[in-house]
């Protein structure tokens, strides 16, 4: 895929986000003057870029809307009909997911555009789209590569001065000319020489940049297509490369990274001083001194690098958020159900990697909003609800996690009818599930297989859904929770963390194996003696500092046996309140990237990812809380 057409996919959809959430704006309320405005440059610009890349049907259609968003900001009309403008952007942004996957428009485009474009053409005076937009440039020049040019010069132009045989040939690398009269003439008398009506068109094999600087004078009677051989295009059915990913970073960002690597090369080199030192058999505490000062400007620059480069990594939610009113209005539509998505909280910032794996939980949890949350509009209407669900998808920041929720003002999530689903499909056993709570068994729609559908639909009903959000979530290093109340609705809320950081683990000791316990989580470290430690119930306690704290052995709850006695205690902070772990041993403290738990360890409890030590083993970072949930 080529630069430009990659840079069009970022920007473009950008603009078309915009104009559509401006669009639903305007369609719910009174009109805005500066939203107005904002959507007019936004199809403007859109409108521009699909000119350049030869994007005839998306060029033709947005021209079509412009020319409606012009009339409107002028004052003409009654207000507007904004559905179909809506319909414009959500075409264009199926038209990007398409130049995204296979390179090129659908074979219905041109269809769609003329439907689009008589549609629009309701809302007042058809819009009058210039000739050369019509102009398909790859049937002009088929099978030819390069930058088509159709060159429409102004009646009038002889008397600006313009000569269009002489601006077509400053135009570098020109392939191919052809000029021709754009009205027969059927009788030469009669032709008016003082009257332009020539028609050029040609193929230039320069870069479109170089083409557009030498008709800049002319742009507007310019219509360009770039053009790739017949063989670059991928047959039908046959999935080419997607779009490179890609990730916007500020200047100061990259300048802070190129800082931190120069250092680091310079401590490099300090290294191999050192070496040198030692092969010559230097002074042993010396050497030993000067190497401890260089591992420590060692974990100082490795540690503002990883920081650093996270922070390159940041990016904030709003493209995402973006890309979900269309789909719901679509599956809204096809569950015969109207509803309205309000999305807050685009602006925080999480790492790019939580961005890309978020969009499909997100897409699950709306269309299993829309199709068991929301009622149908009578069924609301008995209710006293507006016909219209409203769905409200939110983000924002909780210390250093992004906690992001799906609400729906719909019927909510019937216990009783869950947990004879659960039974009837075999998850769970009749006896557990009347002994559960209401919170436990709404969390059983996160079990595989379970679905409350009657029926299967193009929506839902497979049995497939909420897993698959919980899943992907925990992949993430987040986690799900869900509290709905029967008859108001029903929030999902995902807690995921905003950015991969170094973290500071105390490494332990038990029962032979060593873990990782999160340091922020760590209150103190004690020596604990058999003679002050008490039986307490059915457990153990010791008195620290005249308070009680229970005591657990960390190898019996990580279901081992227990080794030797030993006094060493790890006091953290649980639910609240400190809580004593005894261990055989406190090993050393350590800065560790975290990774979450992959396949089949992800659900295991206690357990929240793995890092690899200094020898290149791997060591289980412990959750603490969930060990004694």
């Amino acid at each position: 895929m080529d630069e430009l057409l990659a840079q069009f996919l970022i920007e473009g959809r950008e603009q078309a986000l915009e104009a559509g959430a401006d669009l639903a704006a305007l369609q719910r309320g009174p009109a805005d003057p500066a939203r107005l405005d904002r959507c007019f440059r936004a199809v403007h610009t859109l409108k521009g870029s699909a000119d350049l890349l030869g994007l005839t049907p998306m060029g033709r259609v947005l021209h079509a809307a412009e020319d409606v968003l012009g009339r409107l900001r002028g004052g003409q009309g009654e207000g507007g009909d904004f559905s179909v403008l809506l319909e414009v952007a959500d075409q264009v942004e199926r038209w990007l997911d398409d130049l995204d996957t296979v390179g090129v428009l659908p074979e219905s485009a041109s269809a769609a555009s003329q439907a689009l474009i008589a549609r629009l053409a309701g809302d007042g005076a058809a819009p009058q789209v210039a000739a050369a937009d019509d102009w398909d440039g790859a049937s002009a020049f088929p099978g030819r590569a390069g930058v088509a040019i159709r060159y429409r010069p102004r009646a009038d132009g002889y008397f600006a001065g313009d000569d269009p045989i002489a601006i077509i040939k400053a135009v570098p690398d020109l392939a191919q000319l052809r000029v021709s009269l754009a009205e027969p003439v059927a009788d030469p008398a009669l032709y008016d020489p003082f009257r332009c009506t020539l028609v050029i068109e040609a193929l230039s094999t320069a870069a479109l940049p170089a083409v557009e600087t030498a008709l800049r004078l002319v742009r507007d009677q310019v219509a360009l297509a770039t053009l790739r051989a017949a063989e670059a295009f991928a047959p039908a059915g046959v999935e080419v490369e997607t779009a490179r990913r890609t990730l916007r970073i500020d200047a100061a960002r990259v300048d802070q990274l190129a800082d931190l690597s120069d250092q680091l090369v310079v401590a490099k080199g300090g290294l191999i001083e050192l070496a040198a030192q030692a092969e010559r058999g230097g002074d042993g505490q010396a050497l030993g001194q000067a190497l401890r000062a260089k591992q420590a400007e060692l974990d100082r620059l490795v540690a503002a690098l990883h920081t650093t480069v996270g922070q390159a990594r940041m990016t904030p939610l709003a493209p995402l958020l973006g890309r979900f009113p269309r789909l719901v209005r679509e599956i809204a539509a096809t569950l015969g159900k109207p509803a309205a998505l309000e999305i807050e909280g685009g602006e925080v910032e999480v790492d790019k990697a939580v961005v890309d794996g978020l969009f499909e939980p997100l897409l699950h949890l709306l269309r299993n909003a829309l199709d068991h949350g929301v009622e149908r509009p009578e069924a609301r209407t008995a209710a006293g609800k507006p016909a219209q669900a409203l769905v409200r998808l939110s983000a924002r920041t909780v210390g250093d996690q992004a906690v992001i929720e799906v609400v729906d003002d719909g019927a909510g999530v019937d216990p009783a009818r869950v947990r004879d689903r659960a039974v009837a499909r075999g998850l769970i056993d009749a006896t557990s599930a009347e002994a559960m709570s209401d919170a436990a068994l709404v969390d059983l729609i996160f079990l595989p297989g379970f679905s409350t559908a009657e029926t299967v639909s193009s929506v839902s009903g497979r049995g497939v859904g909420m897993d698959a959000v919980r899943a992907a979530v925990t992949r993430l290093g987040g986690r799900v929770e869900i509290d709905s109340r029967p008859g108001l609705g029903t929030t999902v809320r995902l807690a995921l963390p905003i950015r991969m950081v170094l973290a500071k683990l105390l490494v332990v000791e038990s029962a032979g194996e060593r873990f990782g316990l999160p340091l922020d989580g760590v209150a103190e470290i004690a020596r604990v003696p058999a003679d002050r430690i008490f039986p307490i119930r059915a457990g153990r306690a010791f008195v620290l500092r005249d308070e009680v704290v229970p005591l657990v052995d960390l190898a019996q709850a990580l279901g081992a046996e227990a080794g030797p006695s030993s006094d060493r205690v790890v006091v953290a902070g649980v639910g609240g309140e400190p809580v004593g772990f005894a261990v055989d041993a406190v090993v050393e403290r350590i800065d560790a990237v975290v990774r979450p738990m992959a396949g089949l360890l992800a659900g295991a409890r206690g357990v929240s990812g793995s890092t690899l030590t200094a020898d290149g083993s791997v060591m289980l970072v412990l959750d603490l809380a969930e060990l004694l949930a």
